[in-house]
């Protein structure tokens, strides 16, 4: 047992039915700064000093109602006074005839993790955007000139990609940003409203016109009108769009004389436009009116190196709006979710975290949180075993990233270097780190 508790990378005690500390691994050492003969014989609550100490001590929990704790966060404080975040798994320990005895305590350092964490958001984002994708990241050099100018641009990409929040940055970024922002979701507005929509309407133009209305148009002056799913907008409404963007006048219906407006334009559509022209369902005019900038959003699964950054933002999110302590996800659950095409992209992870969030109490999300239609081929950790499952550091994150373009990229250096937008001397550093620079020679 001795040997076991040696060997165990997580920290490890056990307190008996008073609290009085009976083992402790050297993992625990490092956690704490107390050796094992400072702990040995010591009230628990004297070594850790948990925020959990006096009030909801898991320990305490387990002992009365002999049931075991998983992966409850808190912190210990070490014996230098820093404050340690760790996860914490309990359980009941029982003699051979049954009767509870004692504790055994796993302790996981979260340290390191929650370094790296805040390093990434610091590096990794602008405005709402969140991404260390060499694709993501050629975006983001361009978008701020992008936002200073007052040109008309269009966004492309698949469904659920995050077109309104890159048109939302480029309000925020531009001159703009103290105007109004405007969404029209063209595809959720039935055609025969659409116009009055955009353009308003005013008393009397129809029945039940009762007095005059503001459109989408006029909501925007001075600020950004983004028309998200531009290629829905039927036929004989592009030609009344075409001239309000060109001339930047419209007329509300039942108006005689048309309105002055100040907008830029963002559109966006996860359609090929270019074939709508061919088939003479959208106006070339139009088509090249909006296409004058165009930023193309690449599918999750071309940028899976942002999946671990995204889940970690929506824990973090959701973890605020719900109440919850989940803390992150574990390695085999992150394993299940980059081995996955995402065809719902960005949105269909935070459904999935989202989703994870009601099943998971608290602690790290397992595979069993996962929605059923990710497990089909996927082996579930049982319940016993899962406060074993060590969630994976960034650090291990990153070896996964450089391993994977190098098999992408048949082992050729210069071009995983290109992909992963880093210089051939810092791929050389990173894969001596990891021990990859024998690996794919033959």
């Amino acid at each position: 047992m001795q040997s076991i508790l040696e060997s165990i990378g997580d920290g490890v005690f056990s307190v008996d039915k008073h609290f009085i500390i009976t083992s402790y691994n050297p993992a625990l050492e490092k956690i704490t700064g107390y050796s094992l003969k400072e702990a040995l014989g010591k009230p628990c609550y004297e070594i850790f000093k948990s925020s959990l100490c006096q009030s909801e001590c898991p320990v305490v929990q387990v002992i009365k109602e002999n049931k075991r704790i998983f992966n409850k966060q808190a912190y210990f404080i070490h014996k230098t006074g820093r404050r340690i975040p760790v996860s914490i798994t309990v359980s009941p320990i029982k003699d051979p005839l049954g009767r509870l005895i004692g504790a055994v305590e796993t302790v996981r350092d979260l340290s390191e993790i929650c370094i790296l964490r805040k390093e990434l958001n610091k590096s990794y984002k602008l405005c709402d955007i969140i991404s260390k994708s060499p694709l993501i990241d050629r975006i983001f050099k361009v978008l701020p000139d992008i936002a200073e100018s007052e040109s008309t641009v269009l966004i492309t990409g698949e469904s659920g990609t995050g077109k309104d929040i890159f048109a939302r940055a480029i309000h925020d970024l531009s001159p703009r940003k103290k105007g109004p922002f405007v969404t029209v979701n063209c595809a959720a507005i039935p055609d025969t409203l659409l116009e009055s929509e955009l353009f308003g309407y005013k008393a009397g133009a129809f029945t039940d016109a009762k007095k005059d209305k503001p459109g989408r148009f006029a909501l925007a002056n001075g600020g950004t009108l983004f028309l998200d799913e531009i290629g829905e907008i039927p036929l004989p409404l592009q030609a009344k769009l075409l001239r309000a963007i060109e001339t930047k006048e419209f007329e509300p219906l039942g108006a005689s004389k048309p309105e002055k407006v100040d907008v830029r334009i963002i559109a966006a559509t996860n359609q090929d436009l270019e074939i709508l022209v061919k088939e003479g369902r959208f106006r070339q005019d139009l088509y090249y009116r909006i296409n004058v900038v165009r930023i193309h959003l690449p599918p999750l699964r071309e940028r899976r190196e942002d999946i671990p950054l995204l889940a970690e933002h929506f824990i973090k999110k959701f973890r605020a709006s719900k109440g919850k302590e989940i803390i992150g996800i574990s390695e085999d659950a992150l394993k299940i979710l980059m081995d996955y095409d995402f065809p719902g992209n960005v949105r269909e992870l935070e459904n999935i975290i989202e989703y994870c969030f009601i099943v998971c109490k608290e602690g790290l999300i397992y595979p069993e949180h996962l929605p059923d239609y990710l497990k089909k081929d996927t082996l579930i950790i049982p319940e016993e075993k899962a406060s074993f499952s060590i969630p994976k550091t960034l650090q291990e994150i990153e070896k996964e990233a450089i391993l994977q373009a190098l098999k992408r990229n048949k082992w050729r250096k210069m071009a995983t270097c290109r992909e992963l937008g880093i210089s051939k001397d810092t791929l050389r550093r990173k894969l001596k780190k990891y021990g990859l620079q024998n690996m794919g020679a033959k």
